[in-house]
C-alpha cells in the first residue's frame, strides 16, 4: 500500500506521480484531495488528486518542489512507499451542465483543474480551458487539457509561448464574447485566483476557486486551514476546498499562508544541505 508505481518529471521542479491506493482510487471524485506523509517523522501535507484509475487502483498527484516535504517526496523513486496517504478528503466539485464553463489554471494548479474540466465536459458543458505559467518550460498538461476542452487558450508571463501576459487577459477576452459565460473555475497561485475573481465579479460571472492553505489533520479538528468566506470562518478540509471566489477574504488567506515562512525556509535549507541538494 502507498507504493509509487510511476514517477515522471514535468519540469525541473514539478513531478507527476502515480500511487497505488485502491480504496482512494475507487471513491475519489473531481475536486477532492489527499493528505500524505513521506516518512514516519514527516509533516502532513495536502495534495489534490489530479486523476484516478479505479481498475488499476492508482491515483495521480502533481506537485512542485517548494519546501522540505515536497523535496523529500521528489527524491523517492518507483517501488518506494509513503508512510501515509489519507483520503479522499474534502467536498467534491459540484458538477452539472451549466452551459459554457471556463476553467482557468495557473502553474501547478492546472493539475487539479484537469479532472474538474474533464468532469465538466462529460456533463455536457462547452468547456474553454485557459492555462498559464511564467514561461513555456513551466507549462504543464497542455496536451491533456487540449484533449478535453472545446477550446484551449495559453498564456505565459514572458511571452515565450501563447499570449504574452496573464490568464486574466485571455479570460476577459472570453467573457467579452457575445456568448455568455455561465461558470468559471479557477485554480492556481492565490494572487492569480484573486484577480480572476476580481474580473469575474465585474461581469457577475459565478466563480469557484480551490484553496490550498496550511493543513494538518484534514478532518476539521485542528483549525489550521481556516479561511474567511462571506464573513464566516470555514475550514478548507471539510467545508472546501472549493468556495465562492467572490466571497473569499483574499488578503487574510494570503497572509495566513506566510505564517511560518521563516521556519519553512530554514527547514528547506537544512534538508538540502543534509542531502547534498543544489
Amino acid at each position: 500500500m502507498f507504493e509509487i508505481v510511476k514517477k515522471r518529471p514535468i519540469t525541473e521542479e514539478v513531478f507527476m506521480m502515480e500511487l497505488f491506493v485502491p480504496h482512494i482510487a475507487r471513491k475519489r471524485k473531481a475536486g477532492q484531495f489527499i493528505i500524505v506523509r513521506v516518512d514516519e517523522v514527516g509533516e502532513r501535507i495536502p495534495l489534490t488528486i489530479a486523476d484516478a484509475d479505479p481498475e488499476a487502483g492508482t491515483i495521480k498527484i502533481c506537485f512542485q518542489v517548494v519546501g522540505t516535504t515536497t523535496y523529500k517526496l521528489s527524491r523517492l523513486e518507483v517501488g518506494q512507499r509513503l508512510a501515509d496517504v489519507v483520503g479522499p478528503l474534502g467536498r467534491p466539485t459540484h458538477i452539472e451542465n451549466f452551459g459554457r464553463v471556463v476553467c482557468v489554471g495557473g502553474g501547478v494548479g492546472v493539475a487539479p483543474l484537469y479532472p474538474i474540466t474533464k468532469a465538466m465536459k462529460e456533463a455536457g458543458n462547452y468547456t474553454i480551458g485557459i492555462i498559464g505559467a511564467r514561461t513555456k518550460a513551466l507549462l504543464i498538461l497542455e496536451d491533456e487539457m487540449r484533449a478535453i476542452c472545446d477550446e484551449l487558450l495559453i498564456s505565459t508571463d514572458d511571452g515565450s509561448y501563447g499570449h504574452k501576459g496573464f490568464v486574466t487577459d485571455l479570460l476577459r477576452q472570453v467573457i467579452e464574447r457575445p456568448e455568455p459565460v455561465n461558470q468559471v473555475v479557477a485554480i492556481g497561485p492565490p494572487i492569480m485566483m484573486k484577480f480572476v475573481c476580481k474580473l469575474t465579479k465585474e461581469f457577475n460571472v459565478p466563480t469557484i476557486v480551490s484553496l490550498n492553505p496550511i493543513m494538518v489533520d484534514g478532518t476539521g479538528m485542528c483549525g489550521a486551514c481556516r479561511v474567511e468566506v462571506g464573513g464566516e470562518t470555514k475550514f478548507c478540509c471539510v467545508d472546501g476546498p472549493e468556495f465562492d471566489g467572490h466571497a473569499v477574504n483574499w488578503e487574510l488567506f494570503m497572509q495566513r499562508l506566510t505564517a511560518y515562512k521563516p521556519q519553512e525556509e530554514l527547514s528547506y535549507k537544512l534538508i538540502r544541505e543534509k542531502t547534498g541538494g543544489e
